[in-house]
């Protein structure tokens, strides 16, 4: 096996390492192997959040002896970091190791932790830049485009009808989906760092807008309007995504967002922009739209989404209550046209993920 088939094998075991790590929080999945001159896995490494061992030092603690670094590869998904943050710079780790190569996917784009690429080649490194680069692209897409675009990645969800409803004439809407969509709702709204929902579903529906287990969906939301209801702790996922209002309707101090294990941000506004930057600066990479069809809308007609996710019941509802409302589109011409990158069957029902076909602009 030559070097460059085991350095793409390489490639790909990382980036399966990279994945074990946690997709919310403020730094990315990033996986590392280590190589012996000769091809051999010396040692591997992912990190595994926020305060932890980045994955290039992950791995350099897990070799048998610190000496086996010298005159090793690594392979890394991103670029090594080069600030010191919560840990030292992987760069200056993978200098001080003896490391004679560096292999690695994407490069870092943060304003800080960049130029670990730089530092090696001038410690006289042998750096490479962009094996496995699609996949890895695709994998840590919403970090990516995060610290790129300097705002979170917005995910918009809504679960409809075949005729595109989100609930009936009369305003309910549970439940338009089954229990294996609703199942994967919480799954996702655990991988995000905020889910944000508008006001207007607030005073409609009382949310607890929490990541729960199969089957605490329907327990939480039990009982007649203005009942006493909560989650049992045990149903509860074990990342929890903060709970964000945005509107200028006041939100009830008795509404169940409150009761919500991180505290509830209300944002008495319509700015959306205003409200993902002040996210940003707190270190929210990702946000999980929900509710309601108005807010929705305004994510998508400000061209503020990077991703779609819809879940299409096999249902026929009719009546006003869309999905979406105004996009702004007056003519077929000006249509939001989007790419579908997943289909998937859950149950009864269909997820389809989208995303706008045309890349989003760089924030100066």
């Amino acid at each position: 096996m030559n070097a460059r088939t085991t350095e793409n094998d390489a490639m790909t075991r990382a980036l399966e390492l990279a994945l074990r790590g946690p997709r919310h929080g403020v730094n990315p999945q990033v996986g590392c192997v280590l190589l012996s001159p000769e091809g051999e896995v010396l040692a591997e490494g992912w990190h595994r959040g926020a305060g932890t061992a980045h994955a290039e030092v992950a791995a350099l603690s897990a070799l048998a002896d610190p000496e086996f670094a010298r005159g090793a590869t690594a392979v890394v998904t991103l670029e090594p970091c080069n600030h010191l943050g919560r840990t030292g710079p992987c760069s200056v780790a993978l200098i001080e190791a003896g490391v004679a190569r560096v292999v690695y996917a994407v490069a870092d784009p943060g304003e800080r932790s960049h130029g670990g690429a730089e530092r090696m080649r001038e410690a006289g490194i042998d750096v490479e830049q962009g094996l496995g680069a699609p996949a890895v692209e695709e994998a840590i897409r919403p970090w990516l485009t995060s610290v790129r675009l300097h705002r979170p990645f917005v995910t918009v969800k809504w679960a409809s009808s075949l005729d595109g409803r989100a609930a009936a004439a009369d305003g309910t809407s549970q439940w338009i989906t089954g229990p294996a969509a609703r199942a994967d709702v919480h799954l996702r709204r655990a991988d995000a760092d905020a889910i944000v929902v508008g006001t207007g579903t607030v005073l409609a529906d009382d949310p607890a807008l929490t990541a729960r287990t199969a089957g605490t969906a329907e327990q939480a939301a039990a009982g007649p309007a203005g009942a006493a209801r909560t989650d049992s702790v045990d149903g509860l996922l074990p990342h929890q995504p903060a709970p964000v209002v945005i509107g200028n309707r006041a939100v009830p101090a008795t509404a169940r967002v409150h009761a919500h294990p991180v505290p509830a941000r209300v944002f008495a506004t319509h700015d959306l922009a205003a409200v993902l930057d002040e996210l940003y600066a707190d270190e929210v990479r990702s946000v999980f739209v929900e509710g309601g069809p108005t807010l929705a809308s305004a994510f998508v007609a400000a061209g503020l989404v990077d991703e779609v996710l819809v879940y299409l019941a096999p249902t026929l509802i009719g009546g006003p209550r869309t999905a979406l409302t105004d996009l702004g589109v007056g003519t077929i011409g000006e249509q939001l046209r989007l790419t579908v990158t997943d289909v998937t069957r859950l149950g009864d029902d269909i997820r389809i993920v989208a995303r706008p076909g045309a890349s989003a602009p760089t924030k100066e």
